[in-house]
């Protein structure tokens, strides 16, 4: 394919996408937003060990951040993400976080969660904000894949601030 010449097939493949056949199928993008919102609604419930049940047994869990920030990092089991929320949570005043979802974006398998994370750190009471994105991937009702895009270097500066 020539630069900047795309098949007037599908714009995804041009963005190094593929398409496979039956990708935005009305009962696939419903379970996935099903499963996605059934996600977002136990991560409002704060049941870390219940979380887990939402994801298969091996995934792609990937929290890039700084090192100071223990919760961080790649995953690639279930018995993994209780972990996750169990270290991030105490670190933050449960009564004072908030968080906005402002859209839920469907394609097949994936979804897209966009939004707004905001907290206060308990050993220091710095308040912070941070947008968010969360591409999940969903495959028989069960979440495979979790990319979460922040602003870690404004969530890491808020937690390692002095009191």
């Amino acid at each position: 394919m020539a630069p900047g010449s795309c098949p007037r097939i599908d714009p995804r493949i041009c963005l190094g996408g593929s398409v496979s056949p039956g990708a935005n199928d009305a009962s696939e993008v419903r379970g996935t937003r099903e499963t996605v919102e059934t996600f977002l609604r136990l991560v409002g419930e704060g049941d870390a060990d219940r979380l887990a049940d939402a994801f298969a047994e091996e995934i792609d869990w990937s929290v890039p951040g700084d090192g100071s920030l223990p919760w961080t990092g790649r995953r690639s089991h279930r018995h993994e993400v209780p972990e996750y929320f169990k270290v991030m949570w105490p670190t933050f005043v449960e009564s004072e976080s908030e968080t906005a979802i402002d859209n839920i974006l469907v394609d097949g398998a994936d979804a897209v969660v966009l939004g707004r994370f905001s907290h206060t750190v308990k050993a220091n009471g710095r308040r912070f904000g941070t947008p968010v994105a969360i591409h999940l991937t969903v495959r028989h009702g069960s979440i495979t894949r979790l990319h979460l895009y922040e602003d870690t270097y404004t969530v890491a500066k808020a937690v390692t601030a002095e009191a």
